[in-house]
């Protein structure tokens, strides 16, 4: 049977070992899409002997490059693995089966995979073959690497992000639409890492306009080279259609043939699409105050990423959100999450209550 919590002796070394294959994970964060980030670490002992992470679909899980750096001394030893361990053959191996044919002793796994064709299978491969399973180690570090992919596996939605740059009094733009810059270079480059995690980024057709935006990745600071990301697939709410594949609409996003223009009103349709039809897992909104307000007001945002200028623009400026609730008992609650200076920036991580 898997243990659902290690006993005291062995917690703090299952922890400590579990973060290194965390750390692991997290090498793959910006380059697995669709797939999730996955770190393995193999100790004999109290010594790690192999480790890995899942560079990039198609290619060979974390699992795999652990253990052939490994080698013999997997054997007996105890593999810590931040998610459940596959059982198909889909374009690789399945590897929990490769962690019995390199005999180790046991598995510490940090979070399930509520993937169907995976979803306790793992496991069970596993134990059958003897091994002494552990679950639940770090589970919450763990699964924060992976929310839109487990999130999607569970109910088929995204998990969305919306950002947002704003001044002190929560605007984002001059009446005028001039918006360039409020916020400082290090809030952007910080921005640079949502796009680099998200499978797709949604704007409106009001933001194409007015600021004719780029919307890609493309910093040098992210660990990975940038032409190595999966480049997120650009989504345009255009219900108008106000923009479109032609001579006449020279925006940046609009030259090119990969963007996608939804044209429909429901943005719940939009989510479910991303996942089942593009493998869109992680979803980033990037637009103005109409689009933002439809998202929270829809209670479609998972969470909410403020980078707050130390500036003030005045009452005619542009809201952050339009979203208008008549009494208090209509406005939309957020726990703050994390705080943190970004340059001069103040960047709040918040979630709906």
């Amino acid at each position: 049977m898997s243990q659902l919590n290690p006993n005291h002796a062995q917690d703090a070394q299952d922890r400590y070992f579990m973060m290194l294959a965390i750390e692991q994970a997290k090498q793959g964060l910006y380059t697995t899409r669709p797939n999730p980030a996955v770190g393995c670490v193999i100790v004999q002992g109290e010594t790690v002997v192999g480790q890995g992470f899942h560079p990039k679909a198609g290619q060979p899980h974390a699992e795999v490059f652990a253990l052939k750096e490994a080698g013999n001394n997997a054997t007996g030893a105890t593999a810590y693995v931040t998610l459940e361990p596959c059982s198909h053959t889909g374009r690789t191996p399945p590897c929990a089966q490769a962690l019995v044919d390199a005999g180790v002793k046991r598995v510490v796994i940090a979070a399930l995979d509520p993937n169907p064709q995976v979803a306790g299978r793992g496991i069970r491969l596993l134990e059958q073959a003897g091994i002494e399973v552990t679950v639940g180690v770090l589970t919450s570090q763990a699964e924060s690497l992976n929310r839109g992919f487990l999130k999607a596996m569970l109910t088929q939605m995204p998990y969305v992000r919306l950002k947002i740059a704003t001044s002190l009094d929560g605007r984002t733009a001059m009446a005028s639409g001039e918006s360039k810059w409020i916020t400082s270079s290090a809030s952007r480059e910080d921005v640079q890492r949502l796009r680099a995690q998200s499978g797709a980024i949604i704007t409106g057709s009001n933001t194409i306009i007015a600021d004719d935006p780029q919307l890609n990745v493309r910093s040098t600071k992210l660990g990975v080279s940038f032409e190595e990301v999966p480049k997120p697939l650009i989504v345009v709410l255009d219900r108008r259609q106000r923009l479109g594949h032609s001579p006449k609409s020279n925006y940046q996003l609009c030259r090119r043939t990969d963007t996608l223009y939804w044209r429909e009103d429901s943005l719940v349709a939009l989510l479910k699409a991303l996942v089942s039809d593009h493998q869109c897992y992680d979803v980033l909104v990037e637009a103005g105050a109409s689009v933002a307000g439809s998202f929270l007001s829809q209670h479609l945002v998972d969470e909410l990423i403020v980078y707050q200028a130390p500036c003030l623009l005045g009452a005619q400026a542009r809201p952050m959100v339009d979203f208008n609730p008549l009494a208090l008992a209509q406005q939309r609650r957020l726990r703050i999450g994390s705080h943190e200076q970004t340059g001069s920036d103040l960047k709040l991580i918040l979630f709906p209550v």
